[in-house]
């Protein structure tokens, strides 16, 4: 049994993967790690091209597409490593990149999960947009990260090169004890794909684990090479599995408030896609409104083990307060603002 699985799902991917394998092989040793592609069903001779020019990388193969969430469940029930990297395929890692995550897993059974720090492919000098340092969450259920928030993202000069922990770590490079993830459930495969790394982080995070940012991993991540930003399908499922998340996860005296006021900015969202004549990211807002009123009858076991099995109520990485209403009406827009008005925040309070 090798350490740690490297898992890269594909769905005709074969240019990624023919471009990036190469970083990942020469940088995860063998004899500590296994490098995995877990297929879902592709029909771009991505298989063949890895058998023939990367003979050394396992293979998994499935029969469809499974989505992100599926796919790594498939892949994940099917390993005996002591811990998993979910790892995208547009990702190019640098040399021991493995090391410091992997110490730091070993250190401390109740972490469950490390990020290391997410750079942007393209302009490597910047952070990258889904993870950056590290993912943090608003108290209605909005996620951003050190180094990127909404849409401003910075750029590395060193800021957030403590290790740290965070409230969720990003699905492009997540590590993560196997078992932990199959323990607790896995990804939620009915989100298909999008935020449902940072629904299961919250998931462990509300049940005493915690996730971790070590900037001694470094790693670099093209991103949007699936779904482009402001696509309708990335809309209508970031919109629907966000409301889902937030009604799984919820503290109990919390839920109603935020789910009212969160109907209040998902049709301002839509509001402000239709005044721009964005007709096909209104109809996702709406169509994600509707499809989360329908699935949620079906989520009320889910909810109601989470609540059963909380035993974190309060998470240092949430914010008190709406980050929506911090970024555009007060121009708080990086992650050390909102941290300082965070603990100024506190601070008023321990003095009342």
């Amino acid at each position: 049994m090798k350490k740690v699985a490297v898992v890269i799902l594909n769905w005709n991917g074969k240019d990624l993967l023919d471009r990036f394998l190469p970083s990942v092989i020469a940088n995860s040793p063998e004899e500590i790690a296994d490098v995995i592609v877990a297929d879902n069903g592709s029909t771009d001779g991505s298989l063949e091209m890895l058998s023939e020019k990367f003979p050394s990388v396992k293979q998994m193969k499935f029969d469809q597409n499974y989505g992100f969430a599926g796919g790594y469940n498939c892949a994940i029930s099917q390993l005996d490593a002591l811990y998993t990297v979910l790892l995208n395929s547009d990702i190019e890692v640098t040399p021991h990149w493995l090391e410091a995550p992997l110490a730091l897993l070993d250190s401390d059974a109740q972490i469950a999960g490390v990020q290391p720090k997410i750079l942007d492919w393209k302009d490597k000098r910047r952070f990258e947009y889904a993870g950056a340092a590290g993912g943090w969450i608003d108290c209605y259920g909005y996620p951003f990260c050190r180094g990127r928030v909404l849409r401003d993202i910075e750029t590395d000069e060193g800021q957030y090169d403590t290790m740290c922990d965070i409230f969720w770590a990003s699905g492009a490079c997540l590590f993560i004890r196997t078992s932990v993830y199959r323990d607790e459930g896995g990804l939620d495969a009915r989100f298909f794909a999008h935020q449902e790394e940072i629904d299961l982080c919250w998931r462990l995070r509300s049940r005493g684990y915690r996730f971790v940012y070590t900037p001694e991993s470094v790693v670099y991540h093209v991103g949007g090479a699936t779904l482009e930003k402001e696509n309708p399908r990335k809309t209508f499922l970031n919109f629907r599995n966000n409301l889902l998340m937030v009604y799984k996860n919820m503290p109990v005296n919390e839920l109603n408030k935020v789910m009212r006021l969160r109907l209040c900015m998902d049709y301002l969202a839509a509001a402000r896609f239709f005044l721009t004549g964005d007709w096909k990211n209104t109809f996702a807002v709406l169509k994600a409104r509707w499809s989360f009123r329908k699935l949620k009858k079906i989520y009320i076991p889910v909810r109601q083990e989470n609540i059963a099995k909380t035993t974190v109520t309060t998470i240092p990485e949430m914010l008190p307060r709406s980050l929506v209403f911090a970024y555009y009406l007060k121009g708080k827009r990086t992650f050390p603002v909102l941290q300082g008005a965070l603990s100024l925040s506190a601070e008023k309070r321990s003095l009342s």
